[in-house]
């Protein structure tokens, strides 16, 4: 799968550097301001994701969960973050996207709709937090056949065994959670054991890109820039409840940290 995913790794190992990958919640703190953000930060991040609110997350940590709760006070629809998804991807400097949320939101709106309406705005990747393996094979095949990446997760829990099935079943991009907690916590191991345990999964198989997620922040990302891709969302969604917080812009704000992120990773 040659996807606008796939490019973007390929740039970023030519630059000899990691993937930076963001994270906001559509609808943060308005349709229109997480447009912005979105615009404002794709100068510097190689792929955005965007997640969909929800009102019981299962992975995401009190930051995300304050932003998701903004978004989902102010009236978010899911038809409202397709249409965020279609208003980036014709600006003349969009990146890839990735949608994150869960499967309750993707059933109510049901399988094919939702990927037909992914598809139709844009969308490269699917980060689908409850909807694991292998219960997701069917949801991924049909991912797979409108080119759109069905990313999966692997934890420090996995097991050898269940982890080179993933894998070998994975499209173009495998998501590696860094520690046991939800996002936005300290990180609870040092940095070279994550990369130990990276460079496990890595060896499995090369040519897939692993990125690392939770606990990434502008004090630890230089230390796991050996990775494929780096993930940081919590401390965006910080970023944004700082600016509202202090009557700040946050689009600003938030394009200055991501800026920040990136030099620690040339």
């Amino acid at each position: 799968m040659n996807s606008n995913i796939s490019l973007a790794f390929q740039k970023c190992k030519k630059e000899n550097r990691p993937a930076l990958l963001t994270y906001i919640v559509a609808g943060d703190n308005s349709k229109n301001k997480s447009f912005e953000i979105l615009k404002s930060i794709s100068k510097d991040a190689d792929i955005c994701e965007i997640g969909f609110a929800h009102n019981t997350p299962i992975a995401d940590g009190g930051q995300i969960q304050t932003s998701a709760h903004r978004a989902i006070k102010n009236g978010i629809k899911i038809k409202d973050v397709f249409q965020i998804v279609k208003q980036f991807k014709k600006f003349k400097n969009s990146k890839p996207v990735i949608l994150m949320g869960y499967y309750n939101i993707i059933c109510q709106y049901g399988e094919n709709n939702f990927i037909s309406a992914c598809k139709k705005v844009g969308v490269d990747g699917l980060i689908v937090v409850d909807l694991p393996y292998p219960e997701n094979k069917c949801f991924a095949k049909k991912c797979k056949k409108k080119d759109i990446s069905f990313i999966q997760l692997l934890a420090p829990t996995t097991s050898k065994y269940r982890m080179k099935k993933i894998i070998k079943d994975s499209h173009n991009m495998i998501y590696y959670i860094s520690m046991l907690s939800t996002t936005g916590g300290k990180l609870k191991i040092s940095s070279r054991k994550i990369l130990e345990n990276y460079n496990v999964i890595k060896k499995i198989n090369r040519s897939k890109n692993l990125v690392i997620g939770f606990g990434i922040t502008i004090n630890t990302i230089s230390s796991l820039k050996k990775a494929d891709g780096l993930v940081v969302g919590s401390a965006l969604c910080k970023e944004i409840s700082k600016s509202l917080n202090n009557r700040q812009n946050p689009v600003t704000n938030v394009a200055n940290m991501v800026k920040k992120l990136k030099e620690k990773i040339l």
